[in-house]
């Protein structure tokens, strides 16, 4: 009867475990911003590389593994979903209808305004994941309001989307580090020669 005692107490300790174990899928942000950058901004092709052996060659299908290195390469955790924090985490969906619309429009508006701005460097990508005109000699007189004026309105875009993924996620609190992470994207998928913001100060790729 003793024996039994502790396990309601075990099964409290498990619940608990599961219910406060959630994390920020920071991977998964990744890939979903990536996903949502290259639509925007196109995607920039890049060489396929062959991966090798040691040998130099091609890598070899599959070695069989022992039965032992399987289970080192197993999370059992997240199996049963008890006590990973892996197994706790949602993926990030950027597939709502209002994330689609946002995106569709910020491709729109990149494509015929925004990236004649950039190629020419008068814009740049900050660090809070929005764009700026950082020099505005940089554009034709006839063209400085309309660039201006798509500027502005792709940042209210900019800050809806952060604000929308986290919602759209179930985690309105992750707004902020869904902004970062996009930030950080923006700037990685920036091409040749564009701007963008690091340290206080402004860079060129």
């Amino acid at each position: 009867m003793r024996r039994w005692m502790g396990v309601p107490v075990a099964a409290v300790m498990v619940t608990a475990c599961v219910t406060i174990n959630v994390y920020f899928p920071a991977a998964e942000a990744r890939e979903a911003a990536r996903q949502f950058v290259d639509k925007v901004i196109g995607e920039e092709p890049q060489p396929s590389t062959p991966v090798e052996d040691g040998q130099g060659g091609p890598s070899a299908m599959l070695e069989p593994v022992t039965l032992r290195q399987l289970a080192s390469r197993v999370d059992l955790y997240s199996l049963v979903g008890i006590g990973s924090a892996h197994a706790q985490s949602p993926d990030i969906s950027i597939k709502t209808p209002a994330i689609q619309a946002i995106q569709a429009r910020m491709a729109s508006r990149f494509n015929s305004t925004l990236r004649a701005g950039f190629d020419a460097g008068a814009l740049g990508f900050a660090s809070d994941g929005t764009i700026v005109v950082r020099d505005a000699s940089k554009l034709e007189l006839r063209d400085r309001v309309k660039i201006q004026q798509a500027v502005a309105e792709d940042n209210r875009d900019r800050n809806a989307v952060y604000r929308e993924v986290a919602v759209a996620n179930g985690h309105p609190e992750w707004e902020s580090q869904i902004r970062e992470v996009f930030a950080k994207q923006w700037i990685a998928s920036a091409r040749s020669g564009w701007w963008y913001q690091s340290g206080g100060g402004w860079k060129q790729k």
